[in-house]
């Protein structure tokens, strides 16, 4: 089992920046690829970007491209995205999630943290 635990969500204008954290603990945390997911009121969750287990590989969302930067501290058992140049559309709950196999999917995920965008 991997529990994760997200934090850095809250409120900020348009234009702002938020760091969100995801600490895991349980099995080896540098074994797991991560991810990001949000999901928006009365849609479905959605990705947001990835990383694979050493870092040197990442993706992301066209909606969050060149805004966003996902990151990891293996050494700290922590996943970050930084978010820059914040939307009213990136409202949502922000989820962390591992992964062995990326092709079959993400087996573990946090409780989520709220960001909110105001314009």
């Amino acid at each position: 089992q991997v529990q994760l635990v997200e934090s850095g969500g809250g409120l900020v204008q348009a234009g702002g920046s938020l760091r969100l954290s995801c600490a895991a603990s349980g099995r080896t945390f540098s074994n797991y690829a991560m991810g990001w997911f949000r999901q928006a009121p009365g849609k479905e969750r959605d990705f947001v970007a990835t990383i694979n287990w050493s870092g040197d590989s990442t993706y992301y969302a066209d909606s969050v491209k060149g805004r966003f930067t996902i990151s990891r501290d293996n050494a700290k058992n922590t996943v970050y995205l930084q978010m820059n140049s914040l939307k009213p559309e990136d409202t949502a709950v922000y989820y962390c999630a591992a992964s062995r196999d990326r092709a079959r999917g993400y087996h573990y995920w946090g409780q989520g943290t709220q960001v909110t965008v105001s314009s």
